[in-house]
């Protein structure tokens, strides 16, 4: 009658393996670290290595190691204190060619690491994370916006056939249309209003002022903040950070929160990136000879070639002001390889950017077409012993190429190295901010709760967890003894998911967590109470056990269905603490319904299956 499947215990084995391996890196403690990452060409070599050495050394800061790792440098600090001397030493100490910022460093050993053992993710309110402060540059948002209308403009008056000299954004954010001598500028007027209804303008000698009314430049700087934090979120998402806090704080700045991050330097970096592309027309001339005299034919600018010519200077030529396509057009990017094995970005326009792109390339076929890499790079300078931010934009063509074919919304680029490829694809993926922002502030954040308030209620579970293991061996003995090594292997499982799948774990979630261990306690006093009643009935020792557990298996798997559709229910339909909750709370469900319907029976058939004379149970 007491029979248990030798498969069983075979699977009870590698679970309890399995999760023990996973849980593992969860009791090693995380070191406070700097992490420093090249970019744009820098190289993380012995040079860099002693520079750090000597930055470090005159900030009076001791690492406790300093590890290496492709193009990121790690220094390991000994505390927080050190971490922030260390950061804001190196932050000025090696430029603008290397993203520094402050990392939690795992100490799991590599053995775990190559099994892909890593520890739970926490978030916020449990272990803090790292905090950034970013400002907004709402002027440039109203730059961009402008720039949009003056090329409206422009079109507007081209495809009507008005002949105007010029239309350009002028310092105080109007726009100046000169027309030509012969041009009708009353009609020119009523085009441009007719095109763009909700601007104010004026009309003196064959020069029309556009401006933009003060409702319409509050919309712009309101728009800019939404938009940059939908961005922000999206490019959270693609680098896979759980839990994040992104919040707007007064009219210009956006806080990010992010819990538990292992690479810093690349959420920093894809954070505030605004790199994107523009596919441009070339402009027949002497690009060298305009470059040179600063004379460009109209309509026209100097760019810059990222590879060199045979004199090793940056080869220049002449391309159209105008746009053809720009990355805030772009639908979805992704990074690949071109026919010859070249990194390579896949490109999906929208579809008011793929008309463009086909009518160009339709009237241009064996024209070339050049690409441009567009970068806005923030820049630290001290003056009078304060920092002042900057940005410095750096515009370089990186493909001049013939089209040889018509081609609209699909379509590749090349010319780019394979992290900028992978970089550039995340950000047009994510979407462009409408304005760049600056880092102002960042540091490391503590629990939202208080340390001492989460330090306590770890304390109050332990406790109440002990009291729970000794009420259960007091009272069900042998059967207690049983039920309390199930309970420690569903607190193991929980841990080993959690961290496999990578679910971060909150302070919500440790009462989900409480409350699965609740219903695991409840599985189990059904079951032995069950065996209780069948001994009372007269029934054998070894046939109450089997019954026992027969007759409560029904009620426990009714019982914790409803309870895991409850979990589902919060998943799919909640958000933030809701879901920390409900993910424990589903885990911690069928972790006990694993532990009290299959551990224990495996473990109490071992002890009593051999027993021929069984006359009394100790439960």
């Amino acid at each position: 009658m007491l029979e248990f499947p030798r498969w069983k215990y075979v699977l009870i084995l590698v679970v309890v393996l399995v999760s023990a391996l996973f849980a593992l890196p969860n009791i090693y403690p995380q070191d406070p670290s700097v992490q420093i990452t090249a970019q744009r060409g820098a190289a993380v070599d012995a040079a860099l290595r002693q520079t750090v050495d000597d930055v470090l050394q005159q900030a009076g800061v001791s690492p406790k190691a300093v590890d290496v790792d492709g193009d990121t440098m790690l220094v390991r600090l000994p505390d927080l204190e050190a971490q922030t001397r260390a950061s804001d030493a190196l932050r000025s100490g090696l430029g603008e060619n290397y993203v520094v910022a402050l990392n939690l460093a795992s100490t799991v050993p590599d053995w775990l690491g190559s099994f892909g053992a890593e520890p739970m993710l926490l978030g916020l309110d449990l272990q803090g994370g790292v905090h950034f402060l970013l400002q907004v540059d709402q002027q440039a948002a109203l730059d961009k916006r402008v720039e949009a209308y003056a090329e409206e403009a422009r079109a507007t008056l081209r495809e009507n056939r008005v002949r105007y000299q010029s239309v350009e954004r002028r310092g105080d954010g109007s726009i100046l249309a000169v027309l030509a001598p012969d041009a009708d500028a009353e009609r020119a007027l009523s085009l441009l209003a007719a095109a763009q209804p909700m601007l104010n303008r004026d009309l003196a000698d064959n020069r029309i002022v556009v401006r933009l009314p003060q409702a319409e430049i509050d919309q712009i700087s309101a728009d800019a903040i939404e938009q940059n934090i939908t961005t922000l979120r999206n490019r959270i998402d693609e680098i896979g950070v759980s839990e994040p806090v992104i919040q707007r704080q007064g009219d210009d700045r956006v806080v990010v929160q992010l819990p538990g991050v292992q690479d810093t330097a690349e959420a920093k970096r894809m954070i505030g990136a605004t790199a994107t592309l523009e596919y441009r027309a070339t402009i027949e001339g002497d690009a060298y000879a305009a470059a040179e005299s600063g004379i460009v034919p109209a309509g026209g600018k100097i760019y810059f070639h990222r590879r060199t010519g045979p004199d090793g200077k940056p080869i220049p030529y002449i391309l159209s002001r105008r746009v053809i396509a720009s990355g805030e057009e772009m639908v979805t990017a992704q990074s690949t390889y071109d026919q010859d094995g070249l990194p390579a970005v896949s490109v999906t326009l929208n579809a008011a950017g793929g008309k463009r792109m086909f009518d160009f390339t339709s009237a241009n076929v064996g024209e070339p077409m050049a690409v441009v890499y567009i970068e806005r790079i923030p820049q630290v300078r001290t003056v009078d012993g304060e920092e002042v931010r900057s940005f410095r934009v750096s515009e370089e063509i990186i493909s001049v190429a013939n089209i040889n074919s018509v081609f609209g919304r699909q379509f590749q680029t090349t010319g780019l190295e394979k992290q900028e490829a992978d970089d550039l694809a995340r950000l047009l993926r994510s979407g462009s901010l409408a304005a760049p922002m600056d880092f102002i502030g960042e540091g490391i954040v503590g629990p939202s709760l208080g340390a001492e308030n989460v330090e306590r209620g770890v304390t109050a579970v332990l406790y109440a967890f002990l009291f729970t293991l000794v009420f259960f061996m007091a009272y069900y003995r042998m059967f207690g003894l049983v039920t309390c090594a199930a309970l420690l292997l569903n607190l193991l499982i929980v841990a080993a998911v959690m961290s496999i799948f990578g679910a971060t774990m909150t302070l919500p979630g440790f009462a989900g967590l409480a409350l699965s261990i609740g219903l695991s306690v409840d599985a189990n006093v059904l079951i032995n109470e069950r065996i209780r009643e069948e001994l009372r009935n007269g029934m054998p020792p070894k046939t109450a056990i089997a019954t026992g557990y027969d007759k409560a298996s029904s009620s426990i798997l009714d019982a914790n269905i409803t309870g895991t559709l409850a979990g589902v229910a919060l998943y799919a339909f909640g958000t933030g603490p809701l879901r920390g909750f409900a993910i424990t709370l589903v885990v911690g469900i069928l972790a006990s319904m694993f532990t009290a319907l299959t551990v224990t029976r495996g473990i109490v058939t071992l002890i009593y299956a051999r027993r021929k004379k069984l006359k009394s149970l100790a439960v």
